[in-house]
């Protein structure tokens, strides 16, 4: 694919160039707004293949599986589908053409960002995404940081290959989500043993899940098939939709009206519940795009923040609960993350 950057990326590659570093060249951190890529009817799939769906060994889906034009499952069980199976018929090809769609949407996307293709070690913030080589890999962790912006998506596109190493990982922090993550890629993707893979993962051809590899998202193989090598004991080689438990965050603030210099408390509280269980992690306090404070809940679904430091006049402040993983009995539980309304701040002079 040929996509043209703009201008201002042009100049500082240029400069980049000139300097001899833009093979290190680290992409701007702003919050991008990245229209999300809408999967239709193949959002609820969790697996897909053109012609084929193969497995040995312990492997689990859940979400629905889907073949279309073709018709073969093999493997299942020993692998279990926690969802419902479409081979080759009307609802399978309907999921199969919104997922195309999704994937020609995904790679017609203008980067703003050309980057090395090892992403192993590098924090990124929104954006798309385009490989120097057309290639993309994984070795270690690839942090993900929405900037308190839940809605934030990532899109990455490789012309050719994804390759995601042994062990490696993906974390999503500051309010990013997988269903918010997209991999188009132009040939195939194979993800490494024991990986943990996050986003929803579009090959034009071919995928293959090594042993033991968790994705928290899609796979999805356009045309050809889909591979998982499944476990011999638990846990399992596994692929799970990103459907987490919602929240809802509201926050207050007292005093206010406040004055210059005086302390002014913002409690924000997230509403959500998994068994009885009230989410737990971190609430961001932001006024803008500016986070003014970082707090980890207290009590369930509870954060405070005080402050003495707001200017006098007024301030737009919000919160953003970024979920961290919520102890549920013996298991952890991902809640969505969310955003409250904006409060009105407002600081008078001193008496």
């Amino acid at each position: 694919m040929v996509r043209t950057l703009p201008s201002s990326w042009m100049a500082a590659a240029v400069g980049a160039l000139l300097m001899g570093t833009l093979g290190a060249a680290v992409p701007d951190t702003r919050v991008r707004q990245v229209p999300p890529v809408d999967l239709g009817d193949a959002g609820q799939c969790v697996a897909m293949a053109g012609e084929m769906v193969t497995n040995t060994g312990l492997t689990t889906l859940t979400g629905d599986l889907v073949v279309s034009p073709g018709d073969q499952v093999i493997g299942f069980p020993p692998g279990q589908v926690r969802g419902d199976i479409y081979l080759d018929d009307s609802k399978g090809t309907e999921m199969r053409k919104d997922a195309v769609t999704a994937y020609r949407d995904a790679d017609g996307r203008a980067s703003n960002s050309v980057i090395p293709p090892q992403l192993g070690g590098r924090t990124l913030p929104p954006g798309v995404y385009e490989s120097t080589d057309g290639t993309f890999r994984i070795d270690g962790t690839l942090t993900l940081d929405a900037h308190g912006e839940p809605d934030a998506v990532f899109i990455f596109q490789a012309d050719s290959v994804l390759n995601t190493a042994r062990v490696s990982n993906i974390d999503l922090v500051n309010g990013a989500q997988d269903k918010n993550v997209f991999w188009q890629v132009g040939d195939d993707a194979s993800l490494g043993r024991y990986s943990t893979f996050r986003g929803n993962l579009m090959a034009w051809n071919t995928i293959r899940v090594a042993y033991g590899a968790a994705v928290y998202g899609r796979t999805m193989a356009l045309n050809e098939a889909l591979h998982f090598e499944g476990t011999d004991i638990l846990p399992a080689t596994r692929v799970t939709l990103p459907v987490n438990p919602p929240t809802a965050t509201s926050l207050t603030s007292s005093p206010n009206p406040s004055r210059n210099g005086e302390p002014v408390t913002f409690t924000a509280t997230v509403s959500g519940n998994v068994q009885g269980f009230s989410p737990t992690g971190t609430v961001l306090f932001m006024e803008g795009t500016t986070v003014i404070g970082s707090v980890y809940t207290d009590e369930p679904g509870v954060a405070r923040f005080t402050t003495s430091e707001l200017t006098r006049g007024v301030h737009e402040i919000h919160a953003v609960y970024v979920d961290e993983g919520t102890a549920v009995y013996e298991a952890w539980v991902d809640f969505q993350p969310s955003e409250s309304p904006t409060i009105t701040q407002q600081v008078l002079n001193r008496r």
